[in-house]
């Protein structure tokens, strides 16, 4: 028998990742020409051997497996039998072999091209061909599930960081709005940690400009749309001014197509199709005026002693998309808000919501309804009992999408 050395966690790969030498244990060795007797003597002074590496010449030939070798010199007469013969008798002359250097995500694919008897028998470690260890499918699982759980760590740190961002990116809007109306709120709810939906809101002298967008996807994907539909819109108030939510639309429209390359042509094929709904929308002090543009987002406005709201939907078109069309030019509608009116703006994270008994979205009927109840409150206390009427609705079901909501009561100026 021969013993062989290893060392512990040494950094065999580049830049010290985790390898086959780390998983790789020291452990004892029969030489070709042993025999089963002398499997059977070390199999009993080492119980904590699963298999024992057959070598010639220090290089690993095979790998003897102890349940089958116990399990077949138990039969009868075959102690008699086999005792005196060479241990190849019950050897896997196809083991799996690995040179210490290879890396885990390597070694993984190997395990499972060999299939279970490597994560029962083990693998043999060799460096530079001579036989280093062995190690075993546990620990092979249990670093990968360690290195998974490592790498989860790091992308949630660093999409928690890309949330910090993003709503730093809000902050903004929001400060201007509490510092701009007094009976104001909005509303950001991600469905993951960073979200698709984005708002916008600036004062200016003579009235106030205001955007909710529910942009493609969710989570980082969705994040990454967020920045920039908003970097086309920040670029188109610079160019047009806030007073032309239409306008805008169409220049965020036509932005969003060029960035991401989603236009129609003979020989173009478009890497993505994504793009954004949104409201744009102006509001005249003076005239005490809201200049409406939507793009498959609506509008619900409750003017005073109205007993429902007035609804004005967005019109088909998407902004951005493959078939959204670059000249395409949304309509302007204006609505008439005298003070104490009732704005409400929201993205389809809120109607289509699964819950209920009957496992439906939660709609727009009943969150126009749920702010009916509550005219009288405050802008946030609307919210607030929408956000609580969502979740009760909700339930046990999965949260479907981001969430934005707008709310405003217009004040005399």
């Amino acid at each position: 028998m021969h013993a062989a050395f290893t060392h512990f966690r040494r950094p065999d790969t580049p830049g010290g990742h985790r390898c086959a030498g780390d998983l790789c244990h020291e452990m004892p060795t029969i030489d070709v020409s042993g025999t089963n007797s002398m499997v059977m003597d070390v199999f009993s002074s080492r119980r904590d051997m699963t298999s024992l590496a057959v070598v010639e010449d220090d290089r690993p030939i095979g790998l003897i497996n102890r349940n089958i070798f116990l399990s077949q010199m138990s039969k009868p007469f075959h102690r008699e039998l086999y005792d005196k013969k060479s241990c190849i008798a019950f050897m896997d002359k196809e083991p799996l072999i690995v040179d210490a250097g290879m890396s885990i995500e390597e070694l993984t694919f190997k395990t499972v091209e060999f299939g279970e008897k490597a994560l029962a028998d083990g693998f043999i470690v060799t460096r530079d061909g001579r036989f280093a260890g062995l190690g075993n499918g546990l620990q092979l699982m249990s670093a990968v599930a360690s290195m998974q759980a490592e790498k989860n760590r790091q992308i949630m740190q660093s999409i928690e960081y890309a949330s910090v961002i993003q709503r730093a990116m809000l902050r903004v809007s929001r400060e201007a709005l509490a510092s701009t109306l007094q009976d104001a709120a909005l509303v950001w709810q991600p469905r993951d940690v960073v979200g698709g939906d984005f708002y916008h809101f600036a004062p200016h002298a003579d009235g106030w400009f205001g955007a909710v967008a529910d942009c493609t996807g969710h989570g980082v994907p969705g994040a990454f749309m967020t920045l920039i539909a908003s970097s086309a819109l920040s670029k188109a108030l610079e160019q047009l001014g806030p007073r032309d939510p239409a306008a805008l639309l169409s220049a965020v429209n036509r932005s969003v197509k060029g960035l991401l390359g989603q236009v129609h042509g003979v020989d173009e094929t478009p890497e993505s199709d994504d793009g954004l709904d949104a409201a744009f929308f102006w509001f005249d002090k003076q005239r005490h005026e809201l200049r409406f543009a939507g793009a498959r987002i609506a509008v619900h406005v409750l003017p005073p002693g109205a007993e429902k709201f007035e609804s004005v939907a967005g019109q088909r078109m998407g902004v951005g998309y493959v078939d959204s069309h670059a000249d395409y030019t949304w309509t302007e509608v204006r609505i008439e808000l005298p003070p104490g009116s009732l704005l409400f703006i929201t993205t389809d994270g809120l109607t289509d919501q699964i819950g209920g008994p009957r496992k439906i979205g939660f709609g727009k009927r009943r969150a126009c309804e749920a702010i009916l109840a509550h005219r009288g409150a405050s802008a946030h206390a609307i919210c607030e009992q929408l956000k609580q009427a969502l979740a009760q609705w909700q339930g046990s079901q999965a949260r479907r999408d981001d969430v934005t909501l707008f709310c405003a009561r217009i004040q005399e100026h």
